[in-house]
This record gives structure tokens, C-alpha cells and sequence, in this order.
């Protein structure tokens, strides 16, 4: 948040790997030559395989195609894909994908897989260790095994992969391989239905693997348990905005259908006089959590609306996930059309199918549903049985998986890696636990994604994703016959009453989880008499709600919730051009709840002419974060240092150890939980003992804010000037979209930008932002099987810096434009037939 903060890339998504790995190349690392030169426009990375990459219209030919397909182009980029069988349909799929896209597929698989030393040296072994003890290629490879080949997914999986070596094979053939293969020698491998998976699984860590029992763990040791659940309560102390608010039925939890398949066997027990002969490299070490493996941000908009709340009735929705925004995107927008599917919208590129988007009948989009899914387990060890732990009364052997991971200039490295029932031993910010996560069971997500793609009403719609187990996700939804609804689908382990899942639990067996909430009485809501769904990472529930699904650490404020709900209430018969003008709004809604407090607590106090200056913008102010606007930029300095004045002393005094994890514990990220109960106490508790400095003088929320805002005007005039009218927030707060190479040539440059991290035009992260809405998109439904569809991404559709469709969509995302979801022209075409 503030001037503390030193500018850091957001690693979230499928493209964070190609920057770890890149930005090694582009400097140099032992063995690896320095690539900077050849990360530059006219030359880089993907210049030798540019040719390839242009888009001109020709006949192709693909092995293993039963019948033509039309692949079709926009002037833009976007491409449609007509077959005449579902088959393929994912065959011309996975070889558009590719070849727009290659470099970062096998990025992505690579770092899944643990695979990134074999590429870029020693540079990669934090990230592959990690990963390799985590369990993302086991699960992958448990998940194609339990795929019965001839369901849909195993279909699709199988022709994607087809589709992906369609265009490797001609890479071989030409030898014209992106220079990042040709510089290091090395050559990517043919696809799999694996590989998919591995990619299915980063998208899912990334979005669900969070270390919050562990930070909660940390802040216990520190602050007590006291302080700890006041500051970071179970129950959020300000006023909730769900989208379920009951009445709840309380069913016994589901049973797990599936074992974890990074576990070891329950049945299992030690043998006498266990080996104490340690592995060369262990999971027993501290690896350090990179960035790009787990969740760090979470900010997505998704809401529908019916009936008189949309201008002549029938059902519109808008949704805009936020993620990581680099150039390649996170998304590749495609249209699918056979026999079986007719859809379009985002795709994540590796994977068949869309997340977000449209078919004939049904619209959807998603947020993170920010439940609990991963939980840690202190198992009981013992020095005498070092390969052993106690759990359900006897001592166990943990179960050895053993890696060599190849280093490309240097030897193997070996690694072996310890299991328990819980899942895989982990040294986790300093703690040694086992890992319990949802990524790690083998469920048929993808299965459950592709019938929702073909879904045509709710009940379809929801069936459909009762089967899709991770990430937990809301998914919004609209329709042609005017329905909306939203419902989170995914699971959410329950342990036993009376156990606290927030924290380390205990692994000897009486904490283990019991089953998931039931899907019959997840969230959810169809058709409400308000006429709006919608869903920003709140939490979707009352506090009678009867199960456990996260902490006040998991779930958003409501911030960006109040703001559309309030545009709704304020406007009503909506257009999709109120609907793009709300996916940009830069409304502050803290702002609106808190600054009238700052108000009312300057008035009677002496400030200098600067401060009254300062003031007087507020006084005015229309709480909008606008790139131009002073008060923005006044009101964010009095935020942070608010923060910093009431928690500050209690962090130094307790010693809360915020360099472990600055992304959950370092005042300067403002912590979540810190944030709502600070607008409680300055609203409704004034005098809480938290505005009393430890052993300091007594003070209440007036004083605090008093000096806060002093200090905010001091450092607001040392880093822009005397002037507070000159203050504009644009000078503070920038965008950027970097390349995912971190090569300053190859990205799309910084530039001052409107919003923050809980606007719903969100800015997330640092004061230059490179994360927020990764995709926008907004359907109105006009008849049975018409609608309206537009959208836009921050990218383009191809990787190759040289191309025209590389950085083209940014300009539209970034001037709040749209572009057809389905565009009826074709700048060219490719007709795809079977042959060698």
C-alpha cells in the first residue's frame, strides 16, 4: 500500500511461471547464457518462430482430424472454431491454442510438473521443489488414470493433446523453435492429457493454496490469542453484504468421495526399527514459498440482474475476474461451435473448453468463493522413529516419493519427498506440517466444466458443476428465459465440532476431516426478489450459517459489493452500457463509510494551512478514486497511516514476525481482517483499548485519526510537493501490463491509473498495479437464444511480441471498450483437414 512497499510483479495465474523463468534468462544465471538482447521487440524470445505465428489464411493439415474444421479470425485476433464433430472440436482447439500460445503452455506445465531447472538451471529449484513436494504432477497423473477415456473429458483431453503436437510436429519439421528452445538446447515434449491436468492444477493452486492457518499460527505466538481473535476474527465484526442469507439446513458433511493422491495409505504401520538415513535433499527442509504458488490477491466482480432491474426485461450479466494482467494474458478468447458445443468466451490456455463466457441458452462468469481448502496438520513425530508418525494410536511409516530433478549446467538434484494421511510434509513459513489441500484430490473437474459449457438452464447449469471439486468457486449466472442465480460449487472440508480448521490441527487423528458441506446447502440464490445476484469474494452467508467456510482473512469486506448493489438500487432498467460503466467504477466505499469520520474528527482542531487545504479536498470529495482526483490521493495517505498509527506500536511491541509472510502479516499490505475492524471501532467503538498504544498514554479513534492524518499531509508534501491541489492520485497510483519475459521492451509501459484494490475497477497489490479485472465481460439476453455479448482482455491473443495481435486488445481494455464476444467478420481463415 504505502511509500514502504517496494514494487513487486504480482506471480498470479498460469503466466507467473514464464517470468520466474524468463527473467533468469534475460539476465544470466551460471550455466545460462544472458538472453537480455534477445527479449526485445524485432528478435526475442519467440522471433524465430514468428513466421509460424502469423495469421494468414491457408489449408492445413492435422493427423488425427476425422473431417474438415473452419478456424476463423477477427481482425483482432479472436478465433472461431466450426467442426463437425466434438472431437475435433478440441483437436483444432488445443492447435490454435498452440500455436498462439506455446511457449507459455509449456512454461505453465513446467512449473507444475517441477520442471523449470531443466530449463533455466539452478534458478528453478525453489519453485520445482516446492511443487514436486506439493503433488501437482501426482494429482495430474492420479486424475488421467481414474478418467474414464471415452467420457467427455478423457475425449476432450485426448484430442487437445493431439491438437498441441499437430503443431510440434510442424515446429520439428521446420526447426524454427521459439529461441528460448534454441538458445538452451533444450526441446519442450509432446503434450499429454497429463499436462493438461498439471495446468489444471496451477490454475487451481493459484487461485485456492493459501497458508492462513499458518499466519493465524504466527500471530498467535505473537500477539496471543487474545488480540488474535479480536484482530482476525472467525466472523467479520463490520456489516456482511450475502448473497445467501438463509434459512440454512443443517445436514451431516458429505463424505469424500476420493482419497488425496498425495497421501499416504491409512492401513499402513511402521515396521521395527525404522531407517534414520536421511535423504541427500528432503521436504524436510525450508523451501521458500515462491510467489507464484499460491494465492496472494483475490479481487473478482461477478453480478446478474432480471425482471425491472434490466431495461426491458430478460436477464443481463456482467463479470470480470481479476488476476494477474501480463502480456500473453491469462485468457484466450475462442468460439466453439459442433454438434455438442456451441460456446464462447475466456479459455485458459492448456485446458479444452471455456471458464467464462456464453452458449445459446446460458451466460456465466465466476469469482473465487475464497472458502477454506487448505488445511495443516502438526503430526507427532518422534527423533527415535524419524521416517514415522502417531496417528489413529500407532506409529505410521510415512510413505517416500523420490525425484531426481534435472538441472540443466549442473548435476540432478534429488529430493524425496514424505507423506503422511494427511497429504505431504512441508516446511511451511518456518513450520513443519503436513499439507491437507483440495487441489491434491483426483476429481473429474474438467468433466464437470464441459457439461457446463453445453448446459441450457439452472438446474442443468448447477448439476453440471456439482462435480467440479477445486477451486471452490461462485458461479454467477443468466439465461434467455430471464433467470438468474449464483451458487458456490467446489469443496469445502469440514473437520470435526468443536476443532478450529483456522489454526494447525492436530495430526493424530481426532482432527482429521470428516467430509465436505453438502452440495444441496452450499450457498446459493435463483431468481431473489431483489432481481440481483452478486458476488465479489464476500463471504456468501450469515454468521447462523452452519458451517465452517473461512475466516474474517479469507473473505472480501463487501467494499466493492455496497457499490453495486447501491448502483442498482440508485439507477434500475439497465443497459450493458451501465454495465461496462460499473465494471469501471472507481468508487471508494471504505472511503464513503470512513471519511466522514476523519470529518468529524478534525473539526475543532488546529491545523496548519496545508492541512486545512488537505481537508477542505475531502470535504468535497465524491469518494471516487479518479486518476486526476487530490482527495483520492489524500484519503489513501490517511488510510495507511491510520493503519500504521493503531497497529504499528502493537506489531513492534509483540514482535508480530511480518517479514515471514508480508503478503498476510506486514501492516503495509493493510491486512484484511485489520482494515474492518478498524472502520468498526472508529464507527461504533471509539474507545477501544486497541487506540492505546502498549504502556502508552490513553487515546480513542479522534486522536489516532488526528495524528494519522498529519503524518498523511507531512508524507503526501515530501513525495508531491506543497500543494495539495496538486496532489492528483495518477501521480501516486500507476498500471502496468508487464511481459511475462519482465523485459521492459516487451511490456506495456506504466502509466497513471484510476481505482484501488477494493474499487470494483480493482487495482490490487501495490501503488503500481499489475493485477485486477484479467477479462471483461457483459452478455444481455434479448430473446430465447439471442443476446448481446461483449467483452475485452488486457493482451492480445498471441505470445510473439513481433505479431500485430500481441498488445492490440490492451488500448480497448485500458479506454473502457468492448469488443463482440463473437465477432461476425474474418480477417482470415485456416480450413483444417486430416492427412500427414
Amino acid at each position: 500500500m504505502a511509500s514502504k512497499v517496494s514494487r513487486a510483479i504480482h506471480l498470479v495465474g498460469s503466466t507467473a511461471v514464464a517470468l520466474a523463468v524468463l527473467l533468469v534468462l534475460g539476465a544470466g544465471y551460471g550455466p545460462v547464457p544472458a538472453l537480455g538482447k534477445a527479449l526485445v521487440p524485432g528478435g526475442g524470445v519467440w522471433a524465430s518462430a514468428s513466421a509460424q505465428n502469423a495469421v494468414r489464411s491457408e489449408t492445413l493439415t492435422l493427423p488425427a482430424l476425422d473431417k474438415p474444421v473452419r478456424v476463423s479470425f477477427t481482425a483482432e485476433g479472436y478465433a472461431s472454431v466450426d467442426a463437425e464433430t466434438d472431437h475435433d472440436l478440441f483437436i483444432a482447439q488445443g492447435y490454435v491454442t498452440a500455436r498462439l500460445r506455446f511457449t507459455q503452455l509449456d512454461l505453465q506445465r513446467r512449473m507444475g510438473q517441477g520442471r523449470l531447472s531443466e530449463l533455466v538451471g539452478a534458478a528453478g529449484l525453489k519453485s520445482d521443489k516446492f511443487e514436486l513436494n506439493l503433488g501437482l504432477l501426482r494429482t495430474a497423473r492420479a486424475r488421467w488414470a481414474a478418467t474414464p477415456r471415452d467420457s467427455a473429458a478423457g475425449q476432450a483431453l485426448t484430442a487437445y493433446a493431439a491438437g498441441v503436437n499437430s503443431w510440434l510436429s510442424r515446429l520439428e519439421k521446420t526447426g524454427e523453435w521459439p529461441t528460448i528452445y534454441g538458445l538452451t538446447g533444450v526441446r519442450p515434449q509432446k503434450w499429454t492429457p497429463t499436462d493438461t491436468l498439471v495446468v489444471q492444477g496451477v490454475l487451481t493452486q493459484q487461485m485456492n493454496f493459501n497458508t492462513i492457518p499458518v499466519d493465524y499460527e504466527l500471530l498467535r505466538r505473537s500477539l496471543g490469542p487474545k488480540l488474535t481473535e479480536e484482530w482476525f476474527p472467525v466472523q467479520a465484526p463490520t456489516k456482511q453484504r450475502p448473497y445467501d442469507s438463509g434459512p440454512y439446513k443443517d445436514l451431516p458433511p458429505e463424505p469424500l468421495t476420493v482419497r488425496s493422491s498425495n497421501a499416504a495409505d491409512p492401513s499402513s504401520t511402521s515396521a521395527a526399527g525404522a531407517s534414520k538415513a536421511a535423504a541427500r535433499t528432503s521436504s524436510h527442509e525450508d523451501v521458500a514459498l515462491p510467489d507464484s504458488v499460491r494465492q496472494l490477491d483475490f479481487n473478482s466482480n461477478a453480478w446478474a440482474a432480471n425482471g425491472p432491474e434490466v431495461a426491458g426485461g430478460g436477464a443481463m450479466l456482467a463479470g470480470d475476474p481479476h488476476l494477474a494482467t501480463t502480456l500473453p494474458s491469462y485468457w484466450f478468447q475462442i468460439s466453439l461451435r459442433s454438434p455438442g458445443y456451441q460456446v464462447a468466451g475466456g479459455s485458459i490456455p492448456g485446458v479444452p473448453g471455456v471458464l467464462v463466457g456464453r452458449n445459446e441458452h446460458i451466460s456465466w462468469s465466476l469469482t473465487n468463493a475464497q472458502t477454506v481448502g487448505t488445511l495443516y496438520y502438526r503430526e507427532k513425530l518422534s527423533a527415535e522413529r524419524p521416517d514415522s508418525y502417531y496417528w489413529n494410536g500407532a506409529w505410521r511409516p510415512m510413505k517416500k516419493v523420490r525425484y531426481s530433478i534435472p538441472v540443466r549446467g549442473g548435476s540432478a538434484v534429488e529430493l524425496t519427498t514424505d507423506l503422511t494421511v494427511h497429504g505431504p510434509m512441508m516446511t511451511v513459513l518456518g513450520q513443519r506440517v503436513s499439507v491437507n489441500w483440495m487441489g491434491n484430490f483426483a476429481h473429474n473437474d474438467l468433466n464437470a466444466l464441459l457439461a457446463a459449457n453445453r448446459a441450457s438452464d439452472f438446474a442443468g447449469f448447477r448439476g453440471a458443476l456439482r462435480d467440479w471439486k477445486a477451486p471452490a468457486l461462485n458461479f454467477v449466472y443468466a439465461d434467455d428465459r430471464g433467470h438468474i442465480g449464483s451458487f458456490v460449487a467446489g469443496d469445502v472440508p469440514q473437520t470435526p465440532k468443536g476443532s478450529q480448521p483456522w489454526l494447525l490441527l492436530s495430526g493424530t487423528g481426532d482432527e482429521d476431516v470428516v467430509g465436505t458441506i453438502p452440495y444441496e446447502v452450499m450457498p446459493q440464490q435463483y431468481d431473489p426478489p431483489s432481481h440481483l445476484v452478486a458476488s465479489t469474494n464476500q463471504r456468501p452467508t450469515d454468521p447462523d450459517y452452519p458451517y465452517f467456510l473461512g475466516t474474517s482473512m479469507n473473505f472480501d469486506p463487501g467494499y466493492r459489493q455496497s457499490v453495486i448493489e447501491r448502483f442498482h438500487t440508485d439507477r434500475g432498467a439497465l443497459r450493458p452500457e451501465d454495465y461496462t460503466t460499473l465494471q469501471n467504477d472507481v468508487t471508494d466505499d471504505l472511503a464513503v463509510r470512513l471519511v466522514p469520520e476523519l470529518l468529524k474528527a478534525l473539526d475543532g482542531t488546529k491545523l496548519t494551512g496545508q492541512q486545512r487545504a488537505a481537508r477542505d479536498l475531502l470535504t468535497g470529495w465524491n469518494h471516487s478514486m479518479d486518476t486526476d482526483s487530490p482527495a483520492a490521493s489524500v484519503w489513501w495517505a490517511f488510510l495507511d497511516s491510520y493503519v500504521h498509527e493503531v497497529f504499528q506500536p502493537w506489531w513492534d511491541e509483540k514482535k508480530v514476525p511480518a517479514s515471514k509472510d508480508r503478503w498476510i502479516l506486514d501492516l503495509d499490505r493493510s491486512p484484511i481482517p485489520l482494515r474492518e475492524v478498524l472502520e468498526h471501532w472508529t464507527v461504533d467503538d471509539p474507545d477501544n483499548a486497541a487506540f492505546t498504544p502498549p504502556d502508552g498514554a490513553r487515546r480513542d479513534a479522534t486522536q489516532a485519526m488526528r495524528t494519522a492524518f498529519r503524518k498523511a499531509v507531512t508524507d503526501l508534501a515530501g513525495k508531491l510537493g506543497d500543494r495539495p491541489a496538486a496532489w492528483d492520485w495518477g501521480k501516486l497510483h500507476t498500471r502496468e501490463i508487464p511481459s511475462i519475459t519482465g523485459a521492459p521492451g516487451l511490456g506495456y509501459e506504466r502509466y497513471s491509473a484510476g481505482g484501488d484494490p477494493w474499487t470494483v475497477n480493482a487495482a490490487g497489490g501495490e501503488l503500481n498495479s499489475s493485477y485486477g479485472p484479467s477479462i471483461r465481460l457483459v452478455v444481455r439476453w434479448t430473446g430465447r437464444g439471442t443476446a448481446d455479448a461483449v467483452a475485452i482482455y488486457p493482451g492480445g491473443q498471441s505470445d510473439t511480441p513481433t505479431s500485430p495481435w500481441y498488445d492490440n486488445l490492451v488500448e480497448f481494455w485500458r479506454d473502457k471498450k468492448y469488443l463482440p464476444l463473437r465477432a461476425p467478420d474474418s480477417t482470415a481463415t485456416w480450413t483444417l483437414r486430416a492427412g500427414e
